[in-house]
This record gives structure tokens, sequence and C-alpha cells, in this order.
């Protein structure tokens, strides 16, 4: 709900601070005298576009400050946590205009960009005139509103699953195809590769380990008779021995050598330990030296094949294995292709057949509910001095897609016989504002959280059928807030809070100004309204009795 609007320096207006009320709200005045510059301000604040030119003659910015009050769960609250701005009951809206033409927007003292104002402008205010191609008179809107209109919003949401849930099956079988029919177009070398990487069966680590057996024994030769004398050098007849006859040499004498000798003894038994365990270890690699003359051609062969496949393939050698699992999948993948292209086939008629129902399950929901729009709209426009008019909400085959299968228009003939066409194709500009006001009403649900705004939405219309525009308008009211610029008294004569623009001039300069109303003061202006310039007496004895109507 709008709050309070602040402008400053806009147009012909130096400065003015208005606040405003649920229920019914109408601005009145003389042509000229401001009201449309205060919606040019609304429309600025909210990102709308509209004249270049904003700021006031004199002036070096024009500035635009808007309040809102926003309800829990209201849509502008995941407009601002998408944004990442600040989110509190209350939403401040500023929007500056320099003279040189330069725009600064910011939401809750946030700096935020025109397009943040336009989404949060279609979560808080409607508009709605002669001209309304953003709203009730855009055809594209028209299947939304029907669905609304029917409480269709769970069978809409289903008719989406069904669409996406088709839309993945249907992916999951084409690209099924154009992977079958690749790997079909490479079968032959899949079956040559795999036979040949399984009939090698190359294992992770296996290159290394090879080559370090191809080097060994390609030295053997040439360290064997070097390590066998290490060896003998290291054993018994060797260091190990001569170190074991020093040892019984010495404890021969160690109890006469008062102690002295124990350490050097105890020295040559851990190097008789480290002795022994190196002689095992160079005994060991000595044994492994013997080997088979044929081990070495066959380790050199089986070396080189494993590279030449890394090399012919483009892949380290110690991924051949995992390249082979991979050939083997795709082999698989050919090899059941059929099975598998075929159940993917009965998965997308599944969805095909599950998104068909919803379809036209939703298709025959919209038709009641069209049925029963056209019924309220046929009640709404015999008030209206519209009873010979024909509303007719049509629900036409579409492409399917993921709202349905259904082209939604709202249609009028305006007299018996006459064609039906698009709203803003056949009525007259008194007629649309009477269908248009006449839809809203029957669109419009309970406790609406978008601030209705209608501009000379009553132009061309007078006596009864003002009238009937005015209850209506105040009818809608009383589901949230309506704000009405109207020259229409019996318009005027139901609000609960009435706004009169006027101009003043200073100096050389003309400003518009705006005042409350209440009391004698709008009578006068509804009198004014009914009679012009001159007030008379029975001009307001008529307003007043408007008033109390």
């Amino acid at each position: 709900m709008l709050r309070a609007l602040d402008i400053r320096d806009i147009l012909i207006i130096d400065h003015l601070e208005l606040e405003f009320r649920p229920g019914l709200n109408v601005l009145t005045g003389e042509t000229g005298a401001g009201k449309s510059i205060l919606l040019d301000s609304l429309g600025f604040v909210l990102g709308w576009r509209g004249r270049a030119e904003l700021v006031r003659q004199g002036a070096e910015q024009g500035e635009v400050m808007a309040e809102f009050d926003l309800a829990p769960g209201h849509l502008a609250r995941a407009v601002l946590a998408e944004a990442g701005l600040p989110e509190d009951d209350t939403l401040l809206l500023r929007r500056v205009n320099t003279r040189d033409g330069r725009k600064t927007a910011y939401v809750n003292d946030r700096r935020c960009s025109g397009e943040v104002l336009r989404q949060l402008s279609d979560t808080l205010v409607e508009l709605h005139g002669q001209q309304d191609d953003r709203g009730l008179l855009n055809p594209r809107g028209h299947r939304a509103l029907l669905d609304d209109y029917g409480g269709l919003e769970g069978q809409r949401g289903a008719v989406r699953q069904a669409w996406r849930e088709m839309r993945e099956a249907r992916g999951a079988l084409e690209e099924a195809k154009a992977a079958l029919e690749k790997a079909r177009a490479d079968e032959d070398f899949l079956r040559h590769a795999v036979g040949e990487l399984d009939k090698l069966a190359p294992e992770a680590g296996e290159e290394e380990e090879l080559d370090r057996r191809r080097r060994m024994m390609q030295a053997a030769e040439r360290i064997r008779e070097d390590v066998a004398k290490a060896q003998a050098a290291l054993g018994n007849e060797g260091a190990e021995g001569a170190a074991g006859d020093a040892l019984r040499w010495l404890e021969g004498v160690s109890d006469s050598a008062e102690g002295e000798l124990d350490e050097p003894m105890a020295a040559i038994g851990r190097a008789m330990v480290e002795l022994d365990e190196a002689a095992s270890g160079v005994g060991r690699f000595l044994e492994a030296l013997s080997f088979n003359p044929t081990e070495l051609e066959e380790a050199e062969e089986r070396l080189f094949a494993i590279r030449a496949l890394a090399r012919k393939h483009g892949v380290l050698a110690d991924d051949l294995a995992g390249f082979a699992d991979d050939l083997r999948s795709r082999l698989n993948a050919v090899e059941q292709g059929d099975a598998d292209i075929a159940a993917l086939r009965s998965a997308v008629e599944t969805a095909e057949d599950a998104y068909g129902k919803a379809a036209e399950a939703l298709s025959a929901a919209r038709k009641e509910a069209a049925g029963r729009l056209d019924t309220a709209m046929g009640s709404e426009l015999a008030p209206l001095k519209m009873e010979r008019a024909a509303f007719e909400t049509k629900v036409e085959p579409a492409e399917p897609g993921p709202d349905g299968q259904d082209a939604v228009t709202f249609t009028v003939a305006t007299n018996p016989g006459a064609p039906a066409g698009p709203l803003n194709k056949i009525a007259s500009g008194g007629e649309l504002s009477r269908f248009l006001l006449a839809l809203k009403v029957c669109l419009t649900g309970e406790d609406s959280a978008v601030t209705m705004i209608f501009d000379e939405i009553d132009r061309g219309v007078g006596g009864a059928t003002a009238d009937a525009v005015g209850r209506r308008l105040a009818r809608l009211a009383e589901q949230g807030q309506v704000l009405v610029v109207t020259h229409s008294p019996q318009v005027a004569a139901r609000a609960a809070h009435h706004w009169q623009v006027a101009k003043r001039v200073e100096g050389e300069q003309t400003l518009s100004t705006v005042a409350p109303l209440a009391g004698p003061a709008r009578v006068d202006e509804i009198a004014r309204m009914l009679s012009g310039d001159t007030v008379t007496a029975e001009a307001r004895a008529a307003a007043e009795a408007l008033m109390a109507g």
C-alpha cells in the first residue's frame, strides 16, 4: 500500500508531501492543474518510462520519494531478497533526476538499478487507463489473469512440472540417440581397440616396474662380478670373519685389560651386526641378478608394447587400464543401445501422455473459468449502461508450452450482431473505460496487496453511468487501496479521501499544489465539478446529495 509521496522540483511542482490511506483516494482539479504530473512523478520513482525532461525550471535536480507498507509474504520481499537489498515492513523508494539527465535510484537508502525499481513496481502498483497497454489490454497477460481468476495455480503448476519432465525425457532420448549413432560409427575401432587392450591387459604402475627390471637385467653381467666380490669381502672369509677373529682375540685378553677393551669390543659387536645385514642385502641383490636369459627379452617386449599402445591412443601408460574401461563401456553402450533407446522412447511417451492429460485438464478448467468470468462481466456491464455489449473470454488451441496449450483473449462486441474483437480495437474511449473497470472488479480478489491507480477511467461517461463507475471503484477500494484521477463528481463523491490539485503563480513561475479536502471544502470542489467555475447553492446541495447517496 502506498503511504506517502514526496515530490521535489519536478515539472511545475516545487515541493509536495502527500500521505495516502487505504480505501478510495481521489484526486480532482481543473484540466492542466497537474494531476497527470503526480502520476508522472510516481511512475518516475517506480522506474517507468515517461517524460525525458522532469526537473523543474531553475532547479539543479528533481527528486521523488515513495513509501510503501509491505505485508508479510508480499511479492516485493522476494524481489528485494534476490537483489540483495534490505527488507523491512516499510519500503522506501527514492529516485533523483539531475539537470543533465542522470538518474539515480535508491531502495531503503541502498543504491539500485532502474530495472530493480521496475521489478518492484510490478508487485506494488497497477495503472489502469484508456491506454492500459501494460495491463488488462495486453493479450499476453490474459491467460495468467484467467488462471488467477479461476484459482488454477495448482493445475498450472502441474502442467509446468509435466512439461519439464517431458522436455527432460525428450532431451535424454535425443542425447542417447546421438551417442549411439556416434558409437556405432566407431564400433569397428572400439572392438579392435578393446581386443588389443584386453590381450595386453596393462596395469597401473607396470611400465615403471618393467623399466626398472629391464635396466637391472641389462646391467647384471657388468655388475655381478663386483657384487660377488663385495659379498665375499663382507662375509666370513672377509670383513665379518676378520672382525670375529679380532673380537675373539680381544675377549681372550680382556680380563687382564681392566675393562679398557669393553668399549672397543662392544663396537666390534655392533659392526658385526651391521656387516651381517650388509652381506645379506648384497646376497639378495646378487640372487636377483640371476635370471633366465629370456626374461630380459620378455620384459623389453612387454614394455615396448605398453608404450606403443599408450602412444597410439594418446594416453599415459598408467592410464591404459582406465582407457580400456572407457572403451569397453562405449562398446557395451553400442551393444545395449537399442534396448536403452526403446526404454527412453517409452519414457518419452509416458511423459507426453502425462503432459497431455494435465494440459487437457487445465484447458477444461480454463473454459469453465472463462464461462464464469463472462457471466460475472455481464452482471457488471449492465449497471454501467452497457447491457447490450457482450464480453467473451476466448480459450483457443495454441502451441503447447509450459503453461498449457491454450491462447486466452478477452474480446468484446459493443452491440448485438457486431463482430467481437480485442478490447482496445473494438471499444470507444468511454466504453473501454467501463469495460476495464468491470473487468478489474471481476478479476480482483480479496485483500489486494497492489495499489490500483485509475487515470481518468471515467472519461466520457456521466450521470447514472458515472455513479455506477464510482460505486465500483469504491467496491474495489474496500479490498485494498485505489487511487483515482477523475473529472467526474459522481466518482469524487464516493471517495474516502479527497485531494484537490490546483495551480498557483509565484512571480513568473506556475506551480502545482495539492490540498486534502474535507467538510465544506470538499462539498465546494464537488459542486465546482458539477456546475463549473460559479458554485451555486443548488450545486452545493447537489454535491451534498451525491456524497450522501
